[in-house]
């Protein structure tokens, strides 16, 4: 074997992963260095993405897109496969919870929101000053922001195929805006919010106020075994994604032999969903281990919750350095007018929307709740994560979660978009028979949303994180404030951003 630089597929992604790492590093510096930055709340991630992102512009560094993206896809399976093997160190009441399937009306009712504006722009220029624009293209809107680069290229591509010039180009330029609004106008917002006194965002708890507990829970596996808690903790993830990648080829090859065109449909879905199989086979393996353990089957509790933060925290940072650094924005030429209306549009729509929803839906976290969706629903899921990480980071509320399980019921509300998706193109006519369909469909997800109560069994401020200690405890049941733990007023949702 060759061990030299000539042997591309040997030292490749070691370079790549270099580079990352060492953008990383100079971001954090510059963030430590200069209080401007600092008081920016730009996170390290972020700007370290984009300080790479200008490198590769100007010709100083050279990236493999194809690396970067496979950084990016396997991340974000990775960091929720971490998240979801973390013990719980309560357990919520939470019967009658219907978080999870408001939280997929959320991301539905967003989609359609975003389709119908964007849907009318098209249909509007089309009418007037772009006589020969593509009235169908403003539905490339929610396929770019709100599920991102990968349906934003197979609808543009299958648009061009209809006749739009530039459609798949026109589908990824989109996903990348999204990319950034959730990036800057994230980072702005959450400012402005600071400065409003509405958040606290935080970068932890002081060294102080950390005990052993938060370390490491009793009945744990020895930090003095033979094999490191570290590699037990990397391995339980690896053996998730073995596990998530077999059972989507699993379903993949199952659906192909029923019915190819099904798993022509079908396939793109499971793969680019693999983040919610791994999360949901590692709650399961969380849950097998639980029960070996109360049938003394498994003595010590092998997954160590602080270790287990550290890891997807590590994966959410390389998969957002990499995921900034890829964004290729090719040249719009001609379709620079519907492209900046439909950016805009989609940044502030998407915003007033969610301010209204989210209100409702995450009474005992609102903010935590709006900023993650804010950033998933331009960007992709790694943005929501970033955006939360400034304001929750310790994942202590089930904002992150509910990314997760509103993907999930997302999938199956939203099959009908797919459907209105395939129809605009077929004639104007279909383009305003989509947006009356659009309008109808959403008025339903509102009234779900707005009217459906659940039994709220518990206060639903139960925290998913690793065990608080002792002082913090004590804090929270005195009824104050933590810096960063929850927000700094507001706390139930009744005075928001937009609510005043």
């Amino acid at each position: 074997m060759d061990y030299s630089a000539a042997n591309q597929s040997l030292w490749g992604i070691i370079i790549q992963l270099g580079i990352i790492a060492a953008t990383i590093l100079a971001a954090n510096f510059l963030r430590q260095r200069f209080r401007v930055i600092r008081k920016s709340m730009i996170p390290v991630a972020v700007l370290g993405g984009f300080l790479l992102l200008a490198a590769k512009s100007i010709g100083i560094i050279r990236l493999d897109q194809t690396v970067m993206e496979i950084l990016v896809y396997h991340g974000i399976a990775l960091g929720f496969i971490a998240m979801g093997l973390r013990v719980p160190p309560q357990k919520g009441k939470e019967s009658g919870d219907m978080t999870g399937l408001k939280s997929g009306a959320v991301i539905v009712s967003t989609y359609l929101v975003q389709g119908g504006v964007g849907l009318l722009i098209t249909i509007l220029l089309s009418c007037t000053v772009m006589p020969g624009l593509f009235r169908a293209a403003g539905l490339l809107l929610p396929m770019g922001y709100g599920q991102g680069p990968g349906q934003a290229n197979n609808i543009g591509s299958s648009y061009e195929a209809l006749g739009f010039a530039g459609g798949r180009s026109f589908g990824l330029a989109l996903a990348a805006a999204g990319y950034l609004v959730a990036c800057i106008v994230g980072i702005v917002i959450l400012n402005v919010l600071n400065k409003k006194g509405r958040i606290r965002p935080t970068g932890g708890m002081a060294e102080e106020q950390l005990g052993v507990d938060f370390f490491q829970q009793k009945g744990e596996i020895s930090i003095s075994d033979s094999i490191d808690k570290l590699s037990v903790q990397l391995a339980m993830v690896l053996v998730v994604y073995l596990a998530t990648f077999l059972a989507s080829w699993g379903l993949t090859s199952g659906i192909a032999a029923l019915s190819e065109g099904l798993a022509n449909t079908l396939n793109s879905l499971i793969w680019g969903f693999n983040f919610i199989i791994g999360a949901v086979l590692a709650m399961l393996l969380r849950l097998l281990l639980e029960q070996g353990k109360r049938r003394g089957l498994i003595r010590r509790q092998y997954q160590n919750n602080y270790l287990l933060n550290r890891l997807s925290g590590f994966f959410f940072d390389i998969m957002i350095v990499a995921g900034i650094a890829s964004i290729n924005l090719e040249v719009i030429r001609d379709l620079w007018l519907p492209f900046v209306l439909l950016a805009l549009a989609g940044a502030a729509v998407t915003w007033v929307h969610l301010a209204i929803v989210c209100k409702r839906v995450y009474r005992g976290y609102y903010y935590e709740g709006l900023i993650s969706m804010y950033g998933m629903l331009t960007g992709t899921i790694s943005s929501g994560v970033l955006l939360l990480r400034e304001i929750d980071p310790n994942f202590g509320t089930p904002a992150a979660n509910n990314l997760i399980t509103g993907s999930s019921f997302g999938i199956i509300l939203g099959a009908p978009v797919l459907v209105l998706v395939s129809l605009a193109p077929k004639s104007n006519a279909f383009c305003w028979l989509v947006l009356g369909i659009a309008a109808a469909y959403c008025a339903v997800l509102y009234l779900f949303i707005f009217k459906v109560h659940r039994h709220r069994a518990g206060t639903g401020t139960t925290r998913q994180g690793p065990p608080l200690p002792e002082s913090e405890r004590d804090a929270l049941t005195a009824g104050e404030k933590m810096p960063g733990s929850r927000s700094a007023e507001g706390g139930d949702g009744h005075d928001g951003f937009t609510g005043r």
